[in-house]
């Protein structure tokens, strides 16, 4: 049964994530992969078609599976959800060269960049997406919809909570067993951020050491 295969965004990022697609499935004609962006369905990118979600919901292949390549975790569990009502699969992308060690758990819809490295003994949700250079170190505990720009260093014992967004080459300070350094749900660590503390849910921190960025 022939799989066709959707990457849900025809965008900066969806052009990232499409070589990785072709490369996790080397025996799959070209023809088999489609952008899906209802805002530029009818165009081409990178010589792929883009499609809209109808049309790749009605062409003409029993097996679909699609990779969400947006940022916006709210618009992806938005997108996660129109495709468990159509009953598409959701596909895991990993890249090649992608780091796994030992007793990692993740679930599905999740989006590995190159050189993404994930150490030992972690637990990551759902369409958790990590691009590249990023790491997640031992023991940390990563919930769904949860979003690393490139070079994000998470180091070990820490938990971050549903929706959070960890900006360009952020780094977070290593938790202990006992008490994990956590971002809180909907956090946004800014680009460069040093965190030394735990973050509330839902603030913007910024700086070395981060802070929390007040609202004017």
């Amino acid at each position: 049964m022939t799989l066709f295969i959707g990457i849900y965004g025809a965008s900066g990022f969806g052009k990232e994530v499409m070589p990785l697609a072709r490369q996790q499935y080397p025996t799959l004609a070209k023809e088999n992969f489609v952008f899906i962006d209802d805002g530029q369905a009818g165009t081409a990118l990178n010589g792929y078609p883009v499609l809209s979600y109808e049309d790749f919901v009605l062409a003409d292949y029993s097996n679909k599976a699609v990779t969400i390549a947006i940022a916006n975790s709210p618009v992806r569990e938005k997108l996660a959800n129109r495709l468990n009502q159509d009953n598409i699969q959701h596909l895991n992308i990993k890249a090649s060269n992608t780091v796994i060690l030992d007793e990692v758990e993740i679930g599905e819809g999740s989006l590995l960049c190159p050189f993404t490295c994930l150490t030992s003994n972690i637990k990551i949700g759902k369409f958790f997406h990590a691009n590249i250079y990023s790491y997640v170190a031992h023991d940390c505990v990563i919930g769904d919809y949860v979003t690393f720009a490139p070079g994000v260093k998470c180091n070990g014992n820490i938990h971050i909570h549903d929706h959070a967004y960890i900006g360009t080459g952020a780094v977070i300070k290593q938790g202990t067993p006992d008490q994990p350094l956590v971002i809180g749900q909907g956090a946004i660590v800014g680009m460069g951020a040093v965190v030394t503390k735990s973050v509330p849910a839902g603030v913007t921190v910024v700086g070395n050491p981060a802070r929390i960025l007040e609202k004017k």
